[in-house]
């Protein structure tokens, strides 16, 4: 072939992925299971378009002189900046600030969809991926956050993640806020300095985030990074705080009050971690779904209170085999200040989110892969033109009967029609030539017995000697003869 310039390159852009049906039927399984859990719970479903107006994403905002910067935004008629959504969380913002008068309150709410991020994509990090979100607001009860962490975890669980193989950690920034003005600190700016290093500890390790905390650490590659600027008191109060951890809810409330002192802030989060800890007692949420870990602070700024995040505890493998961590699937916490960039009234809110492709690509690497491989149709194979009449009877009649089926509408013979329908991975393939319309019958080979037998599978020996590879029936007997197929590969 040679190149010509007037032809495009196929080439798909850096951070958007192609998905075929695996990784679909993995995703929309997940939602499915998941909105079922949360409608449980009392949440209605909601969307938003997936373009809003550039000023309404907060923390997202671009630079008045780069309305690209973090997001992909176009300009529209009236010369007002327009941007797809980065999350689900800032046009629920703005949609309870529109309309709050006419809202059930507290309004609670689910929400799944595609959101954009324009950033440098890698391992992992995608421009284009699907998020779902839970969010309640209007109440400032720490039971609602509580709600919000039993359903995340319930959610999980439907989602294929049992217990044990996930834990909900939980936090609250009002502590580590207590803390820090015990120590003197008071500008924001050094605060979020403190959250920012301690959001490193998984990765750093406490030598690493001592380092932040004080004067800066320099990397591997000579890069140097400013620190928080505490000094070594405040810096070790800060790393006992994280590690103020224990087994059970309770017993780490009684050492987290022990590191902090008595700052009216830090009791205050106390307080509220310690009516979270007894409304998951009342749901059922015990200590190895959901626990209190002093060292999560989550990233975002926004955050006001409890913070928590779900992190991955089976053990997880890539396609190579070789061992990976995926660590965090999803989190959240209270944010009560983001409604009130539109109205200038504090709001409280509180919610959950979790990226619906990083949940699916985790559940694979641990085995548990809920899309498998994809189903294809039953197949009917074509052997004349002038018998696609009785051909598109065979498939509406198994399309009524909820069996997914098609005529092969290539220009192949019989064998690449079988290799086609092998690798659709269909069921089976029908056979309808001029002998079996004539004679009434239709003569059905069993594909997925086909691929055992290749693949060597020796469970259910009785079964397969019963189970004819091919079969010519009459015509009634069809639907019947495929279904023990279909029943017998489930």
């Amino acid at each position: 072939m040679t190149n010509d310039p007037t032809r495009p390159e196929a080439r798909a852009p850096r951070g958007f992925n192609d998905r075929r049906a695996r990784d679909l039927t993995a995703e929309r399984q997940i939602l499915a299971k998941v909105s079922e859990v949360y409608e449980r719970y009392g949440f209605e479903a909601f969307d938003t378009g997936a373009l809003e107006y550039a000023d309404a994403l907060g923390k997202f905002l671009p630079d008045a002189d780069r309305p690209n910067e973090g997001v992909f935004a176009l300009q529209d008629d009236d010369e007002q900046w327009m941007a797809l959504r980065y999350d689900l969380t800032a046009p629920l913002a703005r949609f309870v600030a529109q309309n709050w008068e006419t809202l059930p309150k507290p309004f609670r709410r689910y929400a799944f969809g595609t959101v954009w991020r324009n950033e440098k994509p890698g391992p992992g990090r995608f421009r284009e991926f699907t998020q779902c979100d839970a969010d309640t607001v209007g109440s400032s009860r720490p039971e609602a956050d509580a709600e919000i962490i039993a359903m995340a975890a319930d959610g999980l669980t439907a989602a294929g993640l049992p217990a044990g193989a996930y834990v909900i950690k939980i936090n609250n920034r009002k502590l580590l806020n207590g803390l820090l003005a015990t120590a003197g600190v008071t500008t924001e700016g050094q605060k979020l300095a403190v959250l920012r290093a301690v959001d490193k500890l998984d990765r750093l390790g406490p030598d690493g985030v001592r380092l932040l905390l004080g004067e800066g650490r320099k990397d591997e590659s000579g890069a140097f990074t400013k620190g928080a600027g505490l000094g070594t008191a405040a810096a070790e109060a800060v790393l006992a705080f994280t590690a103020a951890g224990a087994e059970g809810r309770s017993e780490t409330l009684d050492r987290i009050a022990n590191v902090i002192g008595g700052s009216p802030e830090g009791g205050e989060g106390l307080e509220e971690l310690s009516r979270i800890d007894k409304a998951l007692i009342g749901m059922g949420v015990a200590q190895d779904r959901a626990m209190f870990d002093p060292s999560i602070v989550r990233g975002l700024e926004y955050y006001t209170g409890p913070v928590f995040e779900a992190e991955l505890l089976l053990a997880t493998n890539d396609e190579n085999g070789a061992p990976v961590r995926f660590g965090s699937v999803g989190g959240g916490g209270r944010y009560d200040d983001l409604v009130a960039r539109f109205t200038g009234e504090r709001t409280p809110a509180t919610g959950f989110s979790f990226g619906v492709s990083r949940l699916a690509s985790a559940l694979r690497a641990a085995g548990r892969d809920l899309g498998g491989q994809a189903r294809g149709p039953v197949v009917v194979i074509a052997f004349s033109p002038d018998d696609m009449a009785a051909y598109y009877g065979v498939v509406g009649e198994l399309r009524a009967a909820g069996i997914a089926a098609e005529v092969y509408l290539g220009s192949s013979g019989m064998r690449p029609q079988m290799k086609y329908a092998d690798r659709r991975m269909s069921p089976a393939a029908i056979m309808l030539g001029g002998d079996e319309i004539a004679a009434g019958t239709v003569t059905i080979k069993d594909l997925d017995l086909g691929r055992e037998l290749s693949a060597g599978v020796t469970e259910n020996a009785a079964w397969r000697e019963q189970r004819p590879g091919q079969q010519t029936i009459p015509r009634a007997e069809l639907i019947p003869a495929l279904r023990r197929i279909l029943d017998a590969s489930k």
